[in-house]
């Protein structure tokens, strides 16, 4: 199935009211994960992981893919990057395979960031790929969010100088949960890759429910210098298998390529083959984790707490506290919780986890705040 058309599911479904209609899907939560007793374990709800995969289905084709492990994997990579291709739209070698789309913000960090380039990002946002340029010699401009915790595309774009390498955008943030505008997304990434390359990182992507919302592949169609990442790590449950891609312009997708990349593993490769044709699981992991959202913005209003509306498998909210304190206090509770977002230093990032970690973190934070 294509994103597009599993996109159009989830918001036939609306999660508003949706949950009612999950039907089959309902069978994976027990078929995948039963209810542990979870009291005096400590529970992780702090790097926006999927837990409930990798699917059955997945784990069945990392066994059988153990006979050929023994080969190098370029044979079982090039079926995969046709799938990706056909997936997104494009052509097969506008597509890199990566360990995990970590490795392609690493590695575009590398590049862009080489001989003292200069990069232009939000702040907060993810930090991998203006470390990596940092690490070359690259001066990042990070760019204080909006009051609302948006993209301030405005100021963004006054930092953009002739020594511009890259702009890097997380979208959805990493860690607000925010999406920008689309038309406004749109018009300032067309305007932008006339001038520098434009990074979209879209992790969290398949949690939008806004209609209509584009991904900037759309503008790697129309030959725009914009790179895009995306990963098997959220929705897919695949995050311990490093395994992600990137889709730009074949000859930015060369230079990427040639430069140090690792790229993934044939279990890895074969895991991703059967994720992309396992639909019912990806709906399963976006349904779970709204209903999870919905359970953390409910503990959140009960307690009075500010907090941020996330199209993302994790929320971002105010607890009024030091965020190391409230780490080490919540840790005492057994749930492990984001870490610090600076200058948010009295914000907290907490993922949705399975239902029953949710429901451990609710009780954990009305004992700690009250």
């Amino acid at each position: 199935m294509k994103t597009i058309d599993r996109r159009n599911w989830l918001r036939t479904v609306g999660l508003s009211g949706g949950f009612a209609m999950l039907g089959g899907l309902e069978a994976l939560a027990f078929e995948t994960t039963p209810r542990p007793d979870i009291k005096n374990k400590l529970i992780k709800l702090s790097s926006n992981e999927n837990p409930y995969g990798p699917s059955k289905r997945v784990r069945e084709a990392i066994t059988n893919s153990f006979d050929i492990a023994c080969r190098y994997p370029f044979s079982e990579l090039k079926e995969l990057v046709q799938m990706i291709a056909e997936k997104e739209g494009v052509t097969k070698d506008h597509i890199v395979v990566t360990g995990g789309s970590g490795e392609g913000l690493c590695t575009a960090g590398l590049v862009y960031g080489n001989e003292g380039g200069e990069i232009v990002a939000a702040d907060p946002t993810f930090q991998q790929i203006l470390r990596y340029g940092e690490n070359q010699g690259a001066y990042v401009h990070r760019v204080p969010v909006k009051d609302n915790m948006d993209h301030d595309l405005d100021a963004m774009e006054k930092r953009i100088t002739a020594k511009t390498r890259l702009v890097y955008i997380c979208n959805p943030n990493n860690p607000t949960g925010t999406i920008i505008e689309k038309n406004r997304l749109k018009n300032f990434c067309n305007s932008v890759s006339e001038r520098t390359v434009v990074f979209s990182d879209e992790a969290y992507y398949d949690f939008i429910t806004e209609p209509d919302y584009p991904s900037m592949v759309e503008l790697v169609k129309e030959g725009s210098n914009v790179i895009v990442s995306k990963t098997f790590s959220k929705v897919y449950g695949m995050a311990g298998l490093r395994i992600g891609y990137l889709v730009t312009r074949p000859d930015i997708a060369s230079r990427l390529k040639n430069s140090v990349m690792a790229r993934t593993n044939i279990l890895a490769i074969a895991a991703a083959k059967e994720a992309l044709k396992d639909d019912e699981f990806y709906k399963f992991s976006i349904l779970q984790a709204a209903e999870g959202k919905k359970n953390i913005y409910k503990t959140l209003d009960n307690l009075g707490l500010e907090y941020i509306k996330s199209h993302t498998n994790f929320v971002f909210f105010k607890s009024g506290r030091p965020i190391d304190a409230l780490i080490e206090d919540m840790k005492k509770e057994n749930v492990q919780i984001g870490r610090p977002f600076p200058p948010f230093y009295e914000w907290a990032r907490i993922s949705t986890g399975k239902i029953e970690e949710v429901e451990q973190f609710a009780k954990a934070l009305k004992k700690v705040m009250s």
